[in-house]
């Protein structure tokens, strides 16, 4: 949206969005999640209403009206969601607030919550005890004792190879696996995402640790406000380090091997395309929560957030083609179905959408916030695939989208999101 407009939007849009924010963030109180061995296959009668009465319901929520596509029928998730990721409107959702396992995608949170307190030029020598309590058959990206890595290598091994040893060892740079526990419950309370609940940091099946799929999208939402993890999970492969040895010479070396996104509606693979448009986020897959997924993308300039929790049928990549179904619906239903509901602001942006500033008008002067700060094209070096990072469509100036707009006027600009188009 062009800048005066933009302006005018949030002149007009003042007192309602205020409103609104007030009105919606009010969510209906539970109880705390219980622990699930085995997941139900029935959602509950009773769920959360963060974001609106509708999300609170069981079954498919939508608003089919005159040239408004139906619902892909060959949907099995047991829980899923479509929004609009500026405007946070939920176009479209499946027992949105279910409380389920979130696999990896839970390491969303976890990046959203630790990935601002480290530099990534930061050099971490790994300990043993950094590896300690690593569940088994987790997905490893090959972190080795004794070596030095830097915090940007940690985080490639976070986001492309979903690695727990990666998870662990920046949980332990963080005073810890108890406290990043901690800190992670904290900020999904601080972004209202108030059905999840985090044991363990990198998502592993873990007793009484869940989330939703309306949580996932939250967390999504809000990381994709940083750039750093716009970069790392829209990367499609980078070069790790690897272990030192000694070569025939007897001089050590360390080489490093490649790695790629096992995200495959970025990736590809033999029996899915890669999705256009698409820049990320997170993809997880364990024996309680069965396959998830949260994508991010965008087409005409639209930016979509969807989100699939465990799907029913057992095809390979079925996560990501139930994805790329609702994605296709999104972009065709988007400015024509009326919103069901809406992804909430965090508790403290709404706080400060309800303070007037020295003019006198709620939501401030538009300045800081999360994300405000003018970016740059991140560079395609540091061994990561160029194509993989988010780059704006014409490769020119980054616009500054101010994160006071998303305080006024309900919308959540993402700074240098995507804006082009992926190799066809």
């Amino acid at each position: 949206m062009p800048a005066p407009k933009k302006a005018i939007r949030r002149s007009l849009l003042v007192t309602s969005a205020v409103l609104s924010s007030l009105a919606l963030t009010a969510p209906v109180a539970l109880a705390a999640p219980k622990p699930s061995a085995s997941p139900s296959a029935t959602p509950p009668a009773k769920m959360s209403t963060v974001g609106g009465n509708r999300l609170g319901q069981s079954g498919t929520q939508v608003n089919l009206a005159g040239g408004v596509p139906v619902i892909p029928k060959d949907v099995t998730a047991r829980s899923w969601i479509v929004a609009d990721a500026e405007s946070g409107e939920v176009l479209a959702a499946h027992n949105a607030h279910w409380r389920l396992a979130p696999a990896s995608t839970l390491k969303m949170l976890f990046a959203d919550t630790v990935l601002p307190k480290f530099p990534k030029t930061m050099k971490h020598k790994v300990e043993p005890s950094d590896l300690a309590g690593i569940g088994g058959g987790s997905s490893m990206v090959g972190i080795k004792e004794n070596e030095t890595y830097t915090v940007h290598d940690l985080w490639l091994g976070v986001f492309l190879r979903s690695g727990n040893d990666a998870v662990h060892v920046l949980s332990q740079m963080n005073d810890g696996i108890d406290n990043t526990v901690k800190e992670m419950n904290e900020h999904a309370e601080e972004l209202q995402a108030l059905d999840t609940h985090v044991v363990s940091p990198d998502g592993y099946d873990a007793e009484g640790q869940v989330s939703s799929a309306y949580d996932l999208t939250l967390f999504a939402r809000s990381g994709l406000q940083k750039k750093d993890f716009r970069e790392y999970c829209s990367t499609l492969t980078a070069k790790f380090p690897g272990e030192t040895k000694k070569n025939k010479k007897g001089k050590k070396v360390r080489e490093s091997f490649e790695i790629q996104n096992t995200n495959r509606l970025l990736t590809g693979d033999y029996d899915i395309s890669q999705y256009q448009g698409i820049a990320g986020v997170k993809n997880g897959n364990t024996t309680n929560a069965g396959a998830t997924f949260t994508g991010v993308a965008e087409r005409n300039g639209r930016v979509l957030l969807v989100t699939v929790m465990h799907p029913e049928k057992a095809e390979h990549n079925e996560v990501y083609k139930e994805t790329a179904r609702l994605f296709d619906w999104g972009f065709k239903a988007a400015g024509k179905v009326q919103p069901v509901g809406e992804l909430v602001p965090p508790k403290s942006a709404v706080r400060a959408s309800a303070q007037p500033d020295a003019s006198g008008e709620a939501g401030g002067s538009g300045q800081g916030g999360g994300g405000t700060e003018p970016v740059a094209s991140a560079p395609a070096g540091d061994g990561t695939s160029g194509m993989g990072i988010a780059l704006a469509v014409t490769g020119g100036l980054l616009v500054l989208l101010a994160g006071g707009a998303f305080l006024v006027n309900r919308r959540w600009p993402l700074p240098d999101l995507v804006r082009r188009r992926t190799r066809p």
